[in-house]
């Protein structure tokens, strides 16, 4: 059974990588068959399945140890692997080589410094008109009293018009148990292969959660590249008929588009365009200070520590998975915006 499942996991996955449309028809036909049944049953667990799970590697790993020293571990734990690395292939592996998705119908072509520019600027002054809209309490912390999980299920739902695999069932989010942890790999969300779940950091600034749900939904949903996941929670978000939502969405690009535009121009040309307000500044921190003593005060391992091993595991894998860029592919969804809004006309 070990051989038959490794045999089948490695002509699936050299299908996948030697054709894009072999990937395609996996996501839009068989993906959703399989997956969505098990997302259904995870979805009406509470808590995050995934990361239970992973709690739960450890002593399966050292049984596995002590299996192998009374010369038990042949028994069992290789179709564990097996069928851990199918489960991977189907859900995960695969998807890295899906066809990249189709912004507009105009062919691609190199933007310019200027179109960079009023991008930019775009987003700045969409996200210091909605700082002055949405609520906030006296110590200048957004408010925000409606339903977060349904409204990122509604956002994300939307753009099945335009993006049919976004249709269907859709996973409800979940806050993370171990939220300091991941605050401490400045993760703000994680896409659980094993358990179809789209997850979040509850401990990060709440403006962070509206982007981040659609983000790992869209994982969810097979859209596996980092930049084309940013790009649809940004869609999402600002389509949404929830203030919170809109300035997520645009909150959720505005380091990415805003970095490119400060690399490509001298500080003077910077400080001359459209300024980042004190309160979007607020808004758009990882955590509050608060947040950040409370990670510290619990953490078993420095933050350092924790954020280099993270950083090296998603690098790696995303290289393993052939993206070459690496962590870098997060930052490509400003190309995706530019697409969009050139499109847009």
């Amino acid at each position: 059974m070990t051989i038959i499942l490794l045999a089948l996991c490695a002509a699936f996955n050299a299908a996948a990588w030697n054709s894009a449309a072999f990937s395609d028809y996996f996501r839009a036909r068989i993906f959703p068959v399989l997956t969505t049944p098990y997302a259904m049953l995870t979805s009406k667990v509470p808590f995050s399945v995934g990361e239970l799970m992973l709690i739960a590697l450890l002593p399966i790993l050292l049984g596995a140890l002590i299996s192998a020293l009374c010369k038990h571990f042949w028994k069992g734990f290789p179709l564990f692997v097996a069928f851990v690395a199918m489960l991977m292939s189907v859900n995960c592996f695969v998807l890295y080589h899906c066809s990249p998705i189709e912004v507009s119908n105009e062919p691609q072509r190199d933007y310019s410094l200027e179109e960079l520019t009023e991008l930019r600027d775009y987003i700045v002054t969409q996200c210091n008109d909605l700082a002055q809209q949405i609520p906030h309490d006296e110590e200048g912390n957004v408010i925000y009293d409606g339903d977060m999980n349904l409204s990122a299920k509604e956002a994300v739902a939307a753009l099945s018009a335009d993006y049919s695999q976004l249709g269907g069932f859709t996973v409800t989010p979940k806050a993370l148990l171990f939220s300091g942890f991941m605050s401490q790999q400045y993760m703000q969300g994680y896409y659980f292969p094993f358990s179809m779940e789209a997850n979040y950091n509850d401990y990060m600034s709440i403006m962070n959660k509206p982007f981040t749900m659609c983000h790992e939904i869209a994982h969810t949903k097979g859209f596996i590249y980092e930049d084309e996941a940013n790009f649809l929670a940004f869609l999402a978000c600002i389509g949404s008929d929830d203030i919170a939502f809109r300035y997520s969405g645009y909150l959720g690009v505005l380091n990415y588009v805003n970095n490119d535009f400060y690399k490509a121009v001298d500080k003077d040309t910077y400080d001359s365009h459209v300024k980042i307000s004190d309160q979007v500044r607020y808004d758009n921190k990882f955590l509050t200070d608060e947040a950040w003593q409370k990670v510290e005060d619990n953490a078993l391992f420095k933050t350092e520590t924790v954020k280099k091993a993270a950083d090296t595991f998603i690098d790696t894998n995303l290289k393993v998975n052939g993206i070459s860029s690496g962590k870098v592919s997060y930052t490509h969804v400003v190309g995706l915006l530019l697409q969009y809004y050139d499109s847009q006309g």
